[in-house]
């Protein structure tokens, strides 16, 4: 049985805002999640080039298998709800 933070992965910088942000909206939610600073692990640089047009995009989410590259809060919202991961 897969844990909800294993289906939330959250690719970013530590001194990116937008990434900050999105970290800080998860927390708001209660959302678990697994944080991955691609500026230390070449692994997740790659995977981010991969699902973001070739450029390094923070922050990038996979969320069970749909990625979200930069997304908003309300954006990241209704994929968390698609997913279950919150209440209706």
């Amino acid at each position: 049985m897969n844990s909800e933070t294993e289906q939330v992965k959250v690719y970013g910088a530590d001194w990116c805002g937008m990434t900050t942000r999105t970290l800080d909206f998860l927390d708001e939610l209660g959302v678990p999640y697994d944080y991955v600073d691609v500026e230390k692990d070449p692994h997740a640089t790659e995977w981010v080039k991969q699902h973001a047009d070739g450029k390094v995009k923070k922050p990038t989410l996979d969320i069970g298998g749909t990625v979200l590259v930069a997304p908003d809060n309300s954006e990241l919202e209704e994929v968390l709800r698609e997913h279950g991961l919150l209440a209706a």
